[in-house]
Order: C-alpha cells, then sequence, then structure tokens
C-alpha cells in the first residue's frame, strides 16, 4: 500500500505543478498588460495637453509640432488635386480633398481641404477650387504610418492613404494641414484619432480584474487538487484495515 500511496501523491504533484505552470503566466500576463494600459492612459493625458498648448504659426521654417495651428498664404495648385478614398461623414460615402498649396515664398503645402460627397461611383471626383491668393488656417498633422495598404496606394486620382510621395513635389514638410477656415474649405470631417485616456483606465481595470479572478482560480483549484492528492492514501490506509466481520 505504501507504493500506492506515492504513486497517488506523485501524480497529484504533477498535477498541482501542471495547475499553477497554467494560471500563474495568465495572472503575471494580466497584471503587465494591466500596466501597460495605466501608462498608455498617462501617456494618452500628456498628448493631449501638448495639442491643447500646441503653437500658432505663420508658414514656419521648421516642422510644425503635432496639432499646431498654421496659417499660410499663397496659391492652390488644382491640377495637383487628389482625392483620399472611402471617407465617410454623416453616412455619406465620399472622399477627402488633397489640394496643395504654393505659399508666398515659393515653399509648398499640401491641405486637406474636408470631405466631398461622391457616393458609390468610382468616377474621379470633381472640385471648386479657389485660384488668386489666398489665406488659410488649420491644424497641421505630421505624416505618420499609414497602416498596411492592400494593393496599390493610388488609383487614377484616389489614395488609400496620404503619401505625400503620391506627388511629385517638394513639399515644405513632411505633413500637411487639415483646413480649419479659408477659401477652399469643405464639410470638415478630421477628428485627431486619439483614444480617451479614460477607455484606457478601464482597460487596465479589466486586466486587473481578470487577473484577480484568474488568481482566485488558482489558489483554489490549487487547494483542492492539494486536498485531493491525500485523500487517496488516507481511504487506501482505511480499506486496508480488516473488516469487523474479518476479524471475527
Amino acid at each position: 500500500m505504501a507504493r500506492e500511496d506515492i504513486q497517488h501523491a506523485c501524480a497529484g504533484r504533477r498535477r498541482q505543478r501542471l495547475w499553477w505552470a497554467f494560471w500563474s503566466p495568465l495572472v503575471v500576463l494580466g497584471l503587465m498588460l494591466g500596466v501597460w494600459q495605466w501608462e498608455r492612459a498617462a501617456e494618452k493625458r500628456d498628448h493631449l495637453a501638448r495639442l491643447e498648448t500646441a503653437p500658432q504659426q505663420m508658414a514656419p521654417r521648421d516642422r510644425p509640432p503635432e496639432g499646431a495651428r498654421v496659417t499660410l498664404s499663397g496659391e492652390y495648385l488644382p491640377d495637383q488635386t487628389l482625392f483620399l478614398d472611402n471617407r465617410t461623414l454623416d453616412v455619406r460615402l465620399g472622399v477627402a480633398v488633397l489640394t496643395p498649396l504654393r505659399g508666398d515664398d515659393g515653399r509648398l503645402w499640401l491641405v486637406q481641404r474636408g470631405f466631398l460627397a461622391t457616393g458609390t461611383t468610382r468616377d474621379t471626383p470633381s472640385v471648386t477650387t479657389p485660384g488668386g491668393p489666398v489665406t488659410l488656417e488649420g491644424d497641421w498633422q505630421p505624416a505618420g504610418d499609414g497602416g498596411p495598404l492592400f494593393g496599390p496606394n493610388r488609383e487614377g486620382r484616389r489614395l488609400q492613404q496620404i503619401d505625400l510621395a503620391a506627388w511629385s513635389l517638394d513639399f515644405a514638410h513632411d505633413g500637411w494641414l487639415h483646413l480649419a477656415s479659408g477659401p477652399g474649405q469643405l464639410d470638415s470631417w478630421w477628428t485627431p484619432s486619439v483614444i480617451p485616456p479614460a477607455r484606457h483606465l478601464g482597460y487596465a481595470v479589466q486586466w486587473w480584474g481578470l487577473a484577480l479572478a484568474a488568481l482566485a482560480v488558482m489558489l483554489i483549484g490549487g487547494r483542492r487538487l492539494s486536498r485531493d492528492r491525500d485523500e487517496p492514501a488516507v481511504s487506501l490506509h482505511l480499506d486496508s484495515l480488516p473488516s469487523k466481520e474479518t476479524r471475527q
């Protein structure tokens, strides 16, 4: 019986080790993801604070910071207009109009003028562009990673994502102006893509809650496995005792 006791104990210890090996990483992962979301919330608060305090600049020589309110004077280049495809506004399907502007000093800027409804047609959109000198004001967005592309970026005069390489022009800075006021402005559709800090805090609480639940399951299950590991040895020992009829 001692051998059977040892075998039961060894099997119980193996089950316990597997149990801890499975649940411990889940607890640690939940804690780490919660901390990461907490840090992301702090980063977003700092980012929003920078946007709120972004400067106002007039045709800056240096690259403007993200969110800067930039004023430009010059003339549109209507023949260089391209269209950012697959935009929606108020359930309408359309494009965003992208027109370069030649500043008074000769430097080139890309201006995102707003939304133009097109419906489902794939014909080249038509838009009216003011001629002559104009003064514009808008919010600056530096160029960044536009995400994955499924096929070529440019199809005719449509773009899947804004990329200055689509124009054979030497722009003043690597970025573009989202037009807020001035001639040529269309319906505004763009807003900074910033997840609110409160949402990250909510994610953090969710991850920590899952980690706590996993910890509870790990401890309760581990305690039961420990009890089950010892019970066979006790029952086997009792079964080995002679019954009353046998003793008689």
